[in-house]
């Protein structure tokens, strides 16, 4: 059958479907294999993943400032103590810096705390480096989620600054309120 074919130019097309179900079931192999070895990569990636500490932004323990407090020595202790390390001049007043304004919404598909917030800065100088701490809570108040950011933009003295939908980082998705306070500043 295929000789009459060749004579007027269609031979090539007598083998054809044997020659198709030959690619199909190699590929529908290579396909599977490829499937497997995907699985193994994100089953080895997982391991990895849960072996890895956490980072700051990610735990739920309390965050630590890296600006140190400097607390008054007593009139007759002469020691140094080891948290007198930072100048007086680089911390700056908290009383005097406020958030006078804030919201939170949800970006990144519902995932991530988008913050806005005023912060009001009264003292007679300049500030930079200001660490904020947002805590997440449920509507119930039980708490959830604690982010903090170090914003490294400069308030003038005497004036405010608005913060428009500043990433904070993942929340719980039960999350409904949340409650941003000052933890450090610096004196610009």
């Amino acid at each position: 059958m295929n000789a009459r074919l060749h004579r007027i130019g269609l031979g090539r097309f007598a083998g054809t479907g044997e020659r198709l179900a030959r690619a199909v079931t190699v590929a529908s192999v290579s396909f599977g294999r490829g499937l497997l070895w995907l699985l193994a990569a994100v089953i080895v990636g997982c391991g990895i993943w849960m072996l890895l500490p956490f980072s700051k932004g990610n735990s739920t323990e309390p965050v630590k400032s890296g600006v140190a407090a400097v607390e008054p020595a007593a009139p007759g202790d002469t020691a140094v103590s080891p948290t007198a390390e930072v100048p007086a001049s680089a911390a700056a007043e908290l009383d005097r810096l406020r958030i006078s304004s804030q919201t939170w919404r949800r970006g990144g598909l519902g995932s991530k705390a988008l913050v806005t917030f005023t912060l009001r800065n009264d003292n007679d100088y300049a500030v930079r480096d200001v660490e904020i701490i947002c805590a997440f809570v449920r509507r119930d108040g039980t708490p959830l989620t604690a982010r903090s950011r170090v914003l490294p933009d400069t308030v003038s003295m005497k004036s405010r600054k608005t913060f428009a939908r500043i990433p904070l980082g993942y929340v719980n998705v039960n999350a409904d309120q949340a409650r941003c306070s000052l933890v450090a500043a610096r004196r610009a």
